[in-house]
């Protein structure tokens, strides 16, 4: 698997625990099948068009998705060494 291929599946693998985690399984595919709808982005896109899903995600839950964003932040900063504070 090509390196960027590899982050890729990484970052949606990390955006699909946190949503799942926070709003279980059927509200997370609701919250998919908005963004794919509302934004033609399918959710193997998401780490490729991250501004796209995040315009989508702050459409889709208004205020809520701020919380969402830090911990998704917060997520890929644990996995990728990065210590500041998001």
């Amino acid at each position: 698997m090509e390196p960027k291929t590899k982050k890729a599946n990484q970052i949606f693998k990390i955006i699909d625990s946190v949503l799942k985690q926070v709003f279980g399984e059927e509200a997370t595919s609701f919250i998919y099948k908005y963004i794919e709808q509302n934004y033609s982005l399918p959710k193997n896109k998401f780490s490729k068009n991250i501004d796209a899903f995040a315009k989508g995600l702050e459409e889709c839950l208004s205020s809520g998705a701020l919380v969402i964003e830090n911990k998704i932040l917060e997520d890929l900063a644990a996995v990728y060494g990065v210590h500041n504070k998001v």
